[in-house]
């Protein structure tokens, strides 16, 4: 790609070139991507699209299936190496980023800069967003202020999440969602959670809630994923009782063996993402470390690579020797129709 067109105003980010296009809504989140023509559909981007980035693993919550182990002995990202990582994500001079997924703690209080990185953001014209799980009305004030979407997880206490959600929504933001983890182990968490979606008063203004599949890391080592019955069932419930549902890239898959005979299957599976680690988003951790996904930080791909090193995080990251054996690898599953996981039992 040689021609870069962008146009970044107040509402909306748009990047123009021959082989590769996008149009991104700053206010209500809508994304759309093209290549050459609005009919093609482009394998990967030419830079990430979307940086998931750890600013934190201090925790204090200690989440029985938390992936990362998080506990209240942890590090924190400085506010310089955010702003140097994210001067690096531009492609001829052009920030190429739509949005930042910041990976905090449950009450957005354990690094004192993250804030301050998000209005860093913001100045850049990347909308930031985060999950919380126990907000205060001052955090919640903050947030509305500076995200583009805040979700908040539910855990074990249905009322940290649904009063956060309430904080949020009663300021008038819009783009509020429930995080869910999915397992055999949280099965009904995850029932109650959607039929109090039309029972509980909290919950009226909620954008969705997003379920986020079981990948066996950290202390969800001990938890099993549903079977596509038991996740059938879910779909189906909410599919016909208006329960505005979502998912992870990793339940894709799964979600659409789930709607195969549903008569807008067309329309789902243009809209369901398949995993898109290092096809159009990147995963940073909070040693500046970029990884091909999250979940990955000790797999045989995308062995870290440290951002502020390297001049050209184009060439030498994004296009990297260990980030291109993992897009390989996908690239090749999605080729013979193979959209899951290559590292978990999703």
């Amino acid at each position: 790609m040689t021609e870069l067109n962008l146009i970044d105003g107040k509402h909306l980010k748009v990047i123009q070139s021959p082989g590769y296009n996008y149009i991104f809504n700053k206010v209500n989140g809508f994304f759309a991507r093209w290549g050459a023509t609005k009919h093609e559909d482009p394998a990967m981007a030419p830079f990430p699209e979307i940086l998931d980035i750890e600013v934190t693993t201090i925790c204090n919550n200690g989440c029985p299936f938390c992936y990362k182990g998080n506990t209240k002995n942890g590090r924190n990202m400085s506010l310089e190496t955010f702003k140097g990582i994210l001067d690096k994500m531009e492609y001829q001079g052009t920030p190429f980023l739509t949005q930042i997924a910041f990976g905090a703690d449950a009450g957005a209080t354990s690094n004192p800069d993250l804030f301050d990185m998000m209005r860093y953001a913001r100045s850049k014209g990347v909308v930031p967003n985060i999950t919380v799980a126990d907000i205060t009305d001052a955090t919640a004030d903050t947030l509305v202020e500076l995200c583009g979407a805040v979700a908040v997880s539910r855990y074990a206490n249905k009322n940290k999440c649904y009063d956060s959600v309430k904080k949020l929504t009663d300021r008038g933001f819009k783009q509020t969602n429930i995080h869910v983890m999915l397992s055999q182990e949280t099965l009904e968490q995850v029932w109650e959670t959607i039929k109090d979606y039309k029972d509980d008063d909290r919950l009226h203004g909620l954008n969705a809630i997003v379920i986020l599949s079981l990948k066996k890391k950290g202390r969800g080592l001990n938890h099993k994923p549903v079977s596509q019955a038991q996740f059938n069932e879910l779909v189906k419930y909410s599919l016909e009782n208006g329960v505005p549902l979502g998912f992870d890239s990793c339940s894709a898959p799964k979600f659409l063996k789930a709607v195969e005979d549903h008569p807008q299957r067309a329309k789902f599976e243009m809209l369901a993402e398949p995993c898109e680690s290092t096809l159009f988003s990147s995963y940073i951790n909070v040693d500046g470390e970029f990884y091909s996904c999250s979940f990955c930080e000790d797999s045989d791909f995308g062995a870290g690579i440290k951002v502020l090193e390297h001049q050209d995080f184009i060439r030498d990251v994004w296009m990297g020797e260990g980030t291109k054996k993992w897009r390989q690898r996908l690239l090749d599953r999605r080729a013979s129709g193979d959209f899951s996981c290559p590292v978990f039992e999703v």
